[in-house]
């Protein structure tokens, strides 16, 4: 067996990582050998490319010089023959000599720069070279120029050179290319389309008119313009028949211009329609110009349905500070036929532009001018199968446009609650499944709350169910324009006249004098809004508040009760709560009237004893502090203190915190009712007992609460959403309900994070 260790010679002990970094100048006898990298771009020939063919600049120089070479052969010849016409005499022999002279030149040249470039573009085969059609064009227009050099009775041949037009063509088609690859921008197909089809069109003319006076020189000798007369009447189907060629080189040659006109100019339409069709579909671009003048916002969505656009449509023109903003659509998929239909109404086609493309897409951003744009909406499909994978796209979809543009607000709709950390950087997140299922809560403590909040956030003129012949829906129809509007207290009518009273009192009144529902207060110094601060918030005049009404103050008219009673109005109708507030008022006030006045009087004495709480408490202008408490939303009192209860004793077994496990990152932690020890896994299964209990269904349990059922697929996270309001520690204990998930699937198991969740509320 072979021993590698004494095969391998060691390194010496001078050789260690420093020595092989910086080297060892101690070693004279070192065998290392310096090895360079690309030697063969240091040769003439790469040197060369490098110059002529690699470089983007360099070659657009070289481009823009052969083009103008062939430009200026083509002017030469014409020169040429304009000096050569019969009708206008000899011209001098100096001045055919000058233009020989040029013509001469500028051959040499071309030759010149064609044998180079061939040559650089050599690769092993030479025949690919030599038959390609610019290469035998430039040989026909050069090589006989050279001849004429060594015999002069050739100086008097008419050469060619006017078929120079197509490598001028082919010449401008390559300095477009290297002029995008120089300025680093990707050209439009519908500008290089054009360009070839009105190139292809000049150099077919160009050649007719040329070729056909070249070929008559041996008949008629007909001149320029007589020949451009032919070639338009001909080109335009007219035919006088005036001017006909006469010699048979002539007649081919025009035979031949049809036939390739008829062959290549229906080919050129057809892609450049194909191109303009495809654009449309793709929307084109929205022009710098108009972002940088107009106001706009970007809306990125994977998939646009009809109904995610009118309703997107519909909320965001409803504002009327944003009647004047564009709409920029950008989607990957190619617009919905319905959408199409939508977006061709006058009302939108002037405001709403439809961009294909991606958000991923740095090219696409810059198509819809993210940078100059006021919002970017990132919106998901409410019809999602795999909600998951929908965030995913939408997360992706916000990191891009942050990166693109950080400045942008960033309005995000995520599907899933456990996604939201991942689009914290965003302006404003809305997710759906967590504000689904705390609405979903809250009509378990008050019904119909999330009607409540859907009608006031959805726009609507109360125009619905207006011709309909059931009452409720048009009450419903009319009480679903409610909207939710603010104003300065100090510039209002219906709350300046209650300045330094209580919120309580303020919204009590102005809902009695006027039907608004005063909700919030902003104060000056703060952008927080508080919602029913209590009686304990005294209003100010810079105060800015916010009311629930069908219409704006400022489109509302005043009429006092003498002018009612002469024009007998019908009376505005209020929102559904509001409603009923009134009712409840108009009662309360109906009953102590006699007793009490026109102000407001305590409830009766055989109330107290009563343990229904009254539905209208006394309202003061100005708060008892005595009877107040601190107000402190964070203390943990509750009315389970304060009065008296017949609760049972296993509400002993509840305590209030904050639970130890919350189910995703970002969702705040809020106080509760917990149970002081968690309940086993197997007793939170209903369809069978355990060794704990051997109850089989919710009756064995003797709820005396009403169960709250929750009919889902699986436990997700966003149940924690459902499940908090139902626990939250200003609840009475005897009031909470028992929750029982019916589940399409088995997802809840010992090891999954839920169960956690679930032990601490049960």
């Amino acid at each position: 067996m072979v021993d590698l260790e004494s095969e391998v010679p060691r390194l010496p002990p001078s050789y260690r990582f420093r020595d092989l970094l910086l080297g060892d100048q101690n070693l004279l006898n070192d065998d290392r050998v310096q090895v360079e990298f690309y030697a063969n771009e240091s040769t003439f020939k790469e040197t060369l490319k490098l110059f002529f063919i690699k470089n983007q600049r360099s070659s657009l120089r070289i481009q823009v010089f052969d083009f103008s070479l062939k430009v200026l052969s083509c002017i030469l010849y014409m020169c040429r023959v304009l000096t050569d016409d019969p009708s206008k005499g000899h011209a001098s022999m100096k001045t055919k000599s000058l233009l020989f002279l040029q013509q001469v030149s500028v051959a040499v040249i071309c030759l010149f720069e064609t044998v180079l470039l061939t040559y650089l573009s050599y690769k092993g085969n030479i025949w690919e070279q030599i038959i390609r059609l610019t290469f035998i064009l430039e040989m026909v227009n050069t090589v006989p120029f050279l001849l004429t050099v060594m015999w002069l009775p050739l100086r008097n041949l008419f050469i060619p050179v006017f078929l120079n037009c197509w490598l001028a063509k082919h010449a401008l088609e390559n300095m477009i290319n290297d002029l995008h690859r120089a300025i680093q921008r990707t050209q439009s197909a519908i500008f290089n389309q054009v360009l070839i089809l009105i190139s292809t069109l000049f150099c077919l003319i160009f050649t007719c008119i040329c070729g056909i006076q070249h070929l008559e020189r041996a008949g008629k000798n007909l001149t320029l313009f007589d020949s451009w007369y032919f070639c338009v009447v001909t080109f335009s189907t007219v035919g006088y028949g005036d001017v006909t060629p006469n010699v048979w080189p002539s007649k081919l040659l025009v035979i031949i211009m049809i036939s390739v006109a008829l062959v290549v100019l229906p080919i050129q339409f057809e892609q450049l329609a194909y191109l303009w069709m495809e654009r449309q579909k793709s929307g084109g671009n929205y022009s710098r110009h108009r972002a940088q003048t107009e106001k706009h916002v970007v809306l990125c969505v994977s998939s646009l349905k009809i109904d995610l656009l009118m309703d997107f449509l519909n909320e965001f023109y409803a504002h009327p500070g944003l009647q004047d903003y564009y709409v920029i659509i950008l989607c990957p998929t190619e617009m919905d036929p319905q959408v199409r239909r939508v977006l061709q109404i006058p009302l939108w086609s002037q405001r709403v532009i439809y961009l294909q493309g991606s958000a991923l897409k740095d090219q696409d951003l810059i198509r819809a001018k993210l940078d100059n744009a006021e919002a970017c909406f990132i919106l998901s499909s409410r019809c999602e199968v795999d909600r998951t994978a929908a965030d995913h796209q939408t997360i992706l979809r916000a990191w891009a446009v942050k990166d693109f543009a950080p400045k942008c607000p960033i309005y995000v709709q995520i599907l899933k609650p456990e996604n939201k950390f991942h689009v914290k950087f965003a302006d404003h997140v809305v997710c759906e499944e967590e504000f689904k299922y705390a609405m979903l809560a809250l009509n378990c403590i008050c019904p119909a709350t999330s009607t409540l909040i859907t009608l006031l956030v959805h726009t609507s003129q109360g125009l619905e169910g207006q011709q309909s012949p059931e009452h409720w829906h048009r009450t419903y129809g009319k009480c679903s324009g409610n909207e939710v509007y603010n104003i300065a207290m100090r510039d209002s009518v219906f709350f300046s006249e209650y300045m330094g009273k209580s919120f309580t009192y303020t919204s009590f009144k102005s809902h009695k004098k006027y039907g608004v529902c005063l909700i919030g207060v902003c104060r000056e110094d703060s952008k927080s809004i508080l919602l029913n601060p209590g009686p304990q918030f005294r209003m100010s005049p810079n105060d800015t508040c916010f009311y629930i009404n069908i219409t704006k103050e400022e489109y509302s008219t005043f009429k006092t009760q003498r002018e009612r009673m002469v024009s007998r109005p019908r009376l505005p109708v209020p929102s559904v709560i509001a409603s009923m507030g009134t009712v409840a008022i108009d009662l309360q006030d109906a009953g102590c009237k006699p007793h009490c006045g026109p102000t407001l009087c305590l409830p009766p004495e055989d109330f107290k004893g009563n343990s229904r709480r009254p539905s209208i408490s006394p309202v003061l202008e100005v708060p008892d502090t005595s009877s107040l408490h601190t107000g402190d939303l964070y203390s943990d009192q509750s009315e389970d203190e304060n009065l008296p209860s017949d609760e049972d004793v296993s509400t002993e077994d509840y305590v209030k915190g904050y639970s130890p496990n919350l189910p995703y990152i970002g969702s705040s932690p809020t106080l509760c009712h917990l149970l002081k020890e968690k309940v086993p896994y197997c007793c939170l299964r209903l369809e069978g007992g355990c060794q704990h209990n051997n109850f089989e269904d919710a009756k064995v349990y003797s709820f005396k609460n009403k169960l709250i059922i929750v009919s889902a697929e699986t436990a997700g996270n966003g149940l924690y959403n459902f499940i908090v309001p139902l626990r939250a520690s200003y609840r009475l204990k005897k009031e909470l309900n028992p929750i029982v998930l019916l589940l399409d699937n088995q997802a809840i198991h010992a090891k999954d994070h839920n169960y956690c969740i679930l032990t601490n509320y049960t």
